[in-house]
């Protein structure tokens, strides 16, 4: 999945970038923390990793 589809999709459901320098760090709406490493790739075991730390859904179709 590339980066900016997931983070579109990390805001989509109330997620927020709160720095970070060789992975970006997000705050779920929740206060859970998780890094978004900076890749133009991602994976989509790290894509659902992500998401479940977040605790927001996984997008449908993570490649």
């Amino acid at each position: 999945m590339k980066r900016r589809d997931i983070e579109r999709h990390l805001r989509d459901h109330g997620c927020h970038e709160v720095g970070g320098s060789k992975h970006a760090k997000w705050r779920g709406p929740n206060g859970e923390v998780s890094a978004l490493p900076r890749h133009k790739e991602i994976g989509p075991g790290l894509v659902r990793a992500i998401c479940e730390q977040l605790r927001v859904p996984v997008p449908l179709n993570p490649r």
